[in-house]
């Protein structure tokens, strides 16, 4: 009975280890996951990092999903295009991953007696090896940043110049004043090849509106007609996913903070603008039947870094086509 007993406790104390380090690696996830991630199409610059600006001064995260090709040399890794995505706010990545390794080490070892798991026969085991968990993370995620600024490539020139006022804090309609009255940005190392104007910024605006609030409607209708058949796929596909889960995704009271020009440039019979733009809005899960809150906070806005690339044939209307996060 002695023996039993021990037994029973130590699989209690491999049990208790267990589930905290599912938590721990299902809020590495969560954590990941709301940083946002990067998808779309920017012409032949898909895969260059877009000018620091004031707005967003670090660089630009990587294009992980776009239907553009990346041109490598044969030593280039597999295009970051390849990688799964989740929704809009739904990003996973290496980190995910890296927890999902650890908890399966975990698990081979609890099977045969000892591995990854071995020594949490005591609370003081369980709490060193979660430090232990903690430590790799913080590490990894030092590594991740230290070569994503090491191999992302960026333009040359220089990130000074003026933010882009939002309607709510200029006069004379949305991003009025912010850029330069005669519709071109006054801040050197600006790339405008086409001559952005103040209407051009108002529709930037507009748009940011528009998407986040058809999105967080499940307006399909309203999101086909704000960005690119590409973007639209990759909407769709969050949407439905959250519909598997029985959750929807709500956003509200989307308001530009601040915002201005990368660059823009004209490719064949087709002009992109890309624009840093920071902005704050509500952004919470719901149980779709119940309406219970599983995820975020209804009332309390949070802000959001990052930059978004739109396109339009020549004379026609901008729409959406690349969402990158800030560095």
């Amino acid at each position: 009975m002695r023996k039993s007993a021990t037994s029973s406790k130590g699989r209690w104390h491999r049990l208790a280890a267990l589930t905290l380090v599912m938590v721990l690696a299902l809020g590495a996830g969560v954590a990941e996951a709301r940083k946002g991630g990067s998808f779309g199409s920017r012409g032949a610059r898909t895969y260059q990092a877009p000018m620091a600006t004031p707005t967003a001064p670090g660089t630009a995260a990587p294009m992980q999903r776009s239907a553009t090709q990346q041109q490598a040399g044969p030593s280039a890794a597999a295009p970051a295009a390849q990688q799964a995505r989740g929704g809009m706010f739904s990003r996973g990545g290496f980190m995910p991953g890296l927890m999902g390794g650890l908890l399966g080490a975990g698990l081979f070892g609890m099977l045969f007696g000892g591995g990854f798991f071995g020594g949490l026969g005591s609370l003081a085991g369980v709490l060193g090896f979660l430090l232990q968990i903690v430590l790799v993370v913080v590490i990894v995620r030092l590594a991740m940043n230290f070569f994503r600024s090491r191999h992302a490539p960026a333009y040359a020139g220089a990130a000074g110049g003026r933010p882009v006022r939002s309607a709510q804090r200029a006069a004379g309609g949305p991003m009025a004043g912010g850029l330069g009255g005669a519709g071109r940005s006054a801040r050197p190392g600006v790339r405008d090849e086409i001559g952005i104007t103040t209407a051009d910024y108002s529709a930037f605006e507009n748009s940011l509106r528009t998407v986040q609030t058809a999105y967080g409607q499940e307006d399909r209708a309203a999101l086909r007609a704000a960005v690119t058949p590409e973007m639209f796929g990759y909407f769709v596909e969050e949407l439905e996913a959250n519909h598997a889960q029985g959750r929807v995704n709500r956003l509200a009271d989307i308001s530009l903070l601040q915002g201005d020009l990368a660059e823009a440039w004209l490719e064949g019979g087709t002009e992109y603008a890309t624009v840093a733009m920071r902005y704050s809005m509500k952004d919470w899960t719901e149980d779709r039947a119940s309406g219970a809150v599983v995820a975020g906070d209804r009332d309390r806005p949070e802000q959001i870094t990052e930059i978004w690339t739109f396109s339009r044939p020549r004379g026609g209307e901008w729409v959406l086509s690349a969402i990158q996060q800030a560095g």
